[in-house]
């Protein structure tokens, strides 16, 4: 009898080993296919990430080249306004506007007629002359800015009336 339990409990001990390798076996193959899987998925992680760091980089190089050339256009705006106030320091506009004050109107009006015109044909607007009363900044034009007007519109003091019927 003692054989037989022996041999029952043989049996029953290579039974368990062999289950037990049948199962370290079945969860390793899942285990190394999930591996799989998430190796897969972290190459693509990987190479989005590649991607977008020379997309950043691309883009770093453009806002660079973008910086550059902003700083020298700055550059060349702040030497502008530089030699635009030298100017204005050398002018002695008080002076003008007390001795000659029609023909500092004049120039005053043609020189904003002429900034505006240039932004208006800039934007895409109209480019109409400057009228012939404005003058010009170079000093061209009457004595007096204002003298020769056009008149378009039809006098106050005259009425118009219609017939009665």
């Amino acid at each position: 009898m003692i054989k037989l339990y022996a041999t029952i409990f043989i049996i029953s001990l290579l039974a368990g080993v062999g289950y037990s390798a049948k199962y370290y076996y079945d969860t390793t193959q899942n285990t190394i296919a999930t591996l799989r899987e998430n190796n897969v998925k972290l190459e693509t992680a990987v190479q989005t990430a590649t991607e977008s760091l020379n997309a950043q980089i691309e883009e770093r190089n453009k806002l660079d080249a973008l910086n550059s050339s902003l700083q020298k256009d700055i550059q060349k705006a702040e030497a502008y306004g530089d030699s635009l106030r030298n100017k204005l320091n050398k002018l002695n506009l008080v002076k003008d506007a007390l001795t000659n004050a029609k023909k500092l109107e004049g120039k005053m009006n043609g020189a904003t007629a002429k900034i505006w015109r240039e932004i208006t044909t800039d934007t895409g607007g109209d480019s109409r002359p400057i009228p012939g009363w404005l003058q010009q900044p170079s000093g061209t034009g009457s004595e007096s800015g204002n003298e020769v007007r056009e008149n378009n519109s039809a006098s106050s003091n005259t009425t118009e009336t219609s017939p009665a019927q």
